[in-house]
């Protein structure tokens, strides 16, 4: 086990270097230029004296190479300098918001876990009844709703019901968990929601598969109790394909939320993205896609050996 662990750690550094030169060069061939757009608002046409002065001051002058092995030896030492837009660290610019994301990306993992994991037994237990009719249907219409529109609704509904307004400046959960509580549930509950619809159909038919497998006939026959049946043998073998569709929406979610970010008024990691995209901000794009790239590594790493706890067959192999 030791040395499998070992093998994937080491795997994600080629994988973190290609990501690394991919982002890298795409940002350079996106059409513009950073130091025009920081000079856009000065008059139609800047001097190319400042031009050349300002490229000079972000290093956009070297060669691409020069850039490159500047940029990878920061990441070597943790520091991804400095935003050339804002000029402030790129530590500070992405702790804050990276901090929002990851308690939303919780908190709906949580909700969706909660709502699909019973609702996708249920509805597998009884299967072709008006319990499962009613469960396929919440399920598809997760599916058909964006998490935006839904929170639009929840807006609309707490201040037409109840003339009450959550709260739309954000408040971190160290200072004022309550107030920080108010703002961010609604989110999580619409982006839980549509989440909760592809695990919720996974489980159903991960434990459908399950059930008809040879070994819950002879433990059926056997006389065990339903409970244990399924707690220890059919739903710990469904849950190998919903964790991968849930670990890999709890990656999606630390930075694909920006239209939902927006109906909330929340400075997240998805707007961020936006922000940097537009403004040519080279080196904080960077930064950003090597954060979601490494989330999404580690996730699956970390689903990795979960799938060898939950199967010892891959443990042992």
């Amino acid at each position: 086990m030791i040395k499998y662990i070992v093998k994937r750690l080491l795997l994600m550094i080629p994988t973190l270097l290609g990501v690394a030169v991919l982002i890298f060069f795409l940002m350079r061939v996106v059409p513009g230029d950073i130091v025009e757009l920081r000079f856009a608002g000065e008059s139609a046409f800047a001097q190319k004296e400042n031009l050349d002065k300002e490229r000079a001051r972000l290093g956009l002058d070297r060669p691409l190479w020069q850039q490159f092995l500047t940029w990878m030896l920061g990441i070597v030492r943790l520091d991804f300098g400095t935003s050339m837009w804002t000029g402030a660290p790129i530590i500070e610019e992405i702790k804050l918001r990276a901090t929002l994301s990851f308690q939303l990306a919780v908190m709906a993992t949580f909700i969706a876990v909660a709502l699909a994991i019973p609702l996708g037994v249920v509805a597998a237990l009884k299967q072709d009844t008006w319990v499962d009719y009613v469960v396929r249907i919440f399920s598809i219409a997760g599916l058909a709703t964006p998490s935006f529109w839904l929170g639009i609704v929840f807006i609309l509904m707490l201040l037409i019901v109840f003339k009450w307004l959550p709260p739309m400046v954000y408040t971190p959960f160290w200072i004022d968990p309550w107030q920080n509580m108010l703002q961010l549930i609604w989110p999580a509950l619409a982006v839980g929601y549509r989440y909760s619809a592809v695990a919720m159909r996974m489980t159903r038919s991960a434990m459908l598969e399950v059930l008809r497998e040879d070994y819950i006939r002879t433990a059926r026959a056997k006389g065990l109790w339903q409970k244990l049946i399924l707690s220890r043998h059919a739903l710990k073998n469904a849950m190998l394909p919903v964790l991968t569709v849930i670990a890999l929406e709890f990656a999606f979610l630390m930075g694909g939320l920006v239209v939902t970010e927006q109906v909330f008024n929340l400075n997240g990691l998805g707007m961020l993205f936006v922000e940097s995209v537009a403004r040519r901000d080279y080196t904080l794009t960077q930064a950003l896609v090597m954060l979601v790239a490494f989330v999404f590594i580690f996730v699956n790493f970390t689903v990795d050996l979960m799938y060898a706890w939950l199967d010892p067959r891959i443990r042992f192999r």
